[in-house]
């Protein structure tokens, strides 16, 4: 179904990385499909192997993290229709958080005409920090607002919102990649133990 946040929201999506010129980064959008995609239950069969649920999504899950295995950062983002993200795919990956996510910068985005930005933003950036993800942040909380395109490029302090957490995250990306070249992420991770009393 084409909602016009969805239309909206992706478009402004799909600029987000290069509103500031001259960044050198590359990106690729990967938008959702139109059908419901299954959330995480927990049952640890993933296991560096993807969901072993399929969707009728074409397979969106498993298709989104073979590509996340290849990207260095993330923008992750959503419409707000009511009061919250509209998509439960953020948990359906959960048990492949860590392997595929850990070290690399990640940033959260909404759009809504209205409320319900904060509480989905909130939500996302809950994911990086089990996954070790830096959280790249802006000058102000990353979301936008209008109900058009026409309505959000006059949220001026949104867009400029926008821009700067293209910017944050072109230079985290960058420092990254330096620091990629004397010791990688994983080599100061201690993840030995792991505490659950619910047996």
């Amino acid at each position: 179904m084409a909602v016009p946040g969805d239309i909206l929201f992706y478009r402004e999506c799909r600029r987000l990385p290069f509103l500031s010129k001259g960044c050198g980064i590359d990106y690729e959008t990967f938008q959702l499909g139109p059908r419901p995609i299954r959330d995480c239950i927990g049952c640890n069969k993933c296991q560096g192997k993807g969901c072993i649920f399929k969707d009728d999504n074409d397979d969106t899950v498993n298709r989104f993290l073979e590509k996340a295995k290849e990207a260095d950062g993330f923008v992750f983002g959503t419409p707000v229709y009511f009061a919250h993200l509209n998509r439960v795919f953020y948990s359906s990956a959960v048990g492949e958080l860590y392997p595929v996510f850990a070290g690399k910068p990640g940033a959260a985005i909404a759009s809504a005409r209205r409320g319900g930005t904060t509480a989905a933003v909130d939500v996302i950036q809950k994911y990086f920090g089990i996954a070790s993800m830096p959280i790249v942040t802006s000058t102000y909380w990353n979301m936008v607002h209008g109900m058009t395109p026409d309505e959000v490029r006059k949220d001026l302090e949104g867009m400029q919102t926008m821009r700067n957490i293209g910017r944050n995250m072109a230079w985290m990306l960058k420092g990254f990649a330096k620091q990629e070249k004397e010791t990688s992420f994983a080599d100061h991770v201690e993840a030995t133990h792991r505490t659950d009393f619910h047996h």
